[in-house]
């Protein structure tokens, strides 16, 4: 029997590795179209801007592990064809029959055409070479274009090298539709208590070169004159491959509950799924926890395993001094309560949100105690108890 994961990012990695933890003693052939063995993609606007950790250290597993554990790993190379009915797909001249498959293929960084086309330096973030090479302007002139996740923890690491940095967003607050506009309020005055120049409402209208170097204006008339502009506008998954196979496509790979697709043997997971999660709904997870447990569910699925996958999702940030751990779902549909205990000055809090009496959604920022009591409070309805900030997290729970 042969289990074939395209995609060598963690994802990948994450289902080879429990594969053979639960005994799966077939072949397994997993192929990459980066040049380098699985990493980890969180270091890249972390640690390794910062200085703290390199490439090597962000690598999935040690480097000797997939031969030692029968693992044929195929990188730097693209899968050209994929033919579900003939269980084969085409990689590097080869052809490669399976009997089960798990697209792991992730997403992309989001281009912003007038940047790209504009003539002026440009970088997006998604590798460990785009990182790498980042890492070298942060102590210069920095404009983001985006105040998501990896829009301020780059900002975070270029005011951190000394760097002026500027940052638009057309959101009203940053990280608004992740978090709330609660929650948000606190990464907004984070990043400007640190000097970076935050523009939110705004866009970018001119990004041109002309005999001064590089000229942005803002949609509210200031003028910016940044030796690099780096976009961080979010990701678009990579469906090429699937959608070419006939497989069922929308905003990501759809897959059932069990994260299997259109095609009984095709799973995807990671990046790329468009998961039908049994409690939250369609979703598609861009995190770190979500590329690991999502992996590791669909090998259990692959090897006949029946039950959803129901984990909730969480990410976390570290940012100058504050880290944040948040557990949950917002969606479309927000929050109408939302309880905080702690305080802004401080920035040692933790939040649940709530939405018609049931929590949906919790994070902290430097409380590293609440992480497990914020996550089993979510879907439960909320209390009095709860509600009541002078009760201690821990303490909220009734009976």
């Amino acid at each position: 029997m042969t289990i074939a994961i395209i995609g060598a990012g963690l994802t990948g990695a994450s289902a080879a590795a429990e594969l053979r933890e639960q005994g799966y003693d077939g072949d397994i052939v997993l192929v990459g179209a980066e040049p380098h063995a699985p990493y980890e993609r969180p270091p890249l606007s972390k640690d390794i801007l910062l200085g703290k950790g390199t490439a090597a250290d962000a690598a999935a597993k040690d480097e000797g592990w997939y031969a030692d554990n029968g693992v044929e790993l195929i990188t730097g190379t693209r899968v050209t064809a994929l033919d579900t009915a003939a269980r084969t797909f085409e990689v590097d001249g080869r052809t490669i029959s399976y009997d089960d498959l798990l697209i792991a293929t992730g997403a992309t960084s989001r281009h912003l055409p007038m940047a790209d086309e504009s003539g002026v330096p440009v970088a997006y973030l998604r590798t460990v070479e785009e990182s790498e090479e980042l890492k070298q302007h942060l102590g210069g002139s920095l404009l983001i274009v985006g105040a998501g996740w990896i829009g301020l923890e780059v900002a975070s690491a270029a005011r951190a090298a000394g760097g002026a940095v500027t940052v638009v967003e057309s959101a009203p607050l940053p990280l608004v539709g992740a978090i709330g506009e609660d929650m948000a309020r606190v990464f907004a005055d984070l990043h400007r208590e640190h000097g970076v120049d935050l523009h939110l409402d705004t866009s970018l209208t001119t990004l041109e070169q002309d005999e001064g170097g590089t000229r942005a204006v803002l949609s509210d008339g200031t003028e910016v004159r940044p030796d690099l502009v780096l976009v961080a506008i979010g990701a678009v998954p990579d469906t090429a491959l699937a959608e070419a196979a006939g497989l069922e496509v929308d905003h990501g790979i759809l897959v059932d509950a069990r994260l299997r697709t259109s095609d009984p043997h095709v799973y995807a997971a990671g990046d790329v799924a468009h998961h039908d999660h049994p409690e939250l709904g369609r979703l598609r997870v861009e995190h770190w926890d979500t590329a690991i447990k999502q992996g590791q569910h669909a090998a259990r699925s692959m090897l006949g395993g029946e039950e959803p996958y129901a984990r909730q999702p969480y990410f976390f940030t570290d940012q100058y001094d504050l880290g944040m751990e948040y557990v949950g779902h917002l969606g479309r549909e927000g929050y109408d309560e939302i309880v905080v205990r702690g305080d802004h000055a401080s920035r040692v809090l933790n939040a649940v949100m709530i939405s018609d009496g049931t929590v949906v959604a919790a994070m902290h920022t430097n409380d590293w105690d609440a992480t497990d009591h914020l996550r089993a409070w979510l879907g439960r309805d909320a209390t009095d108890r709860l509600r009541d900030t002078s009760v201690a997290l821990a303490d909220t729970f009734e009976g």
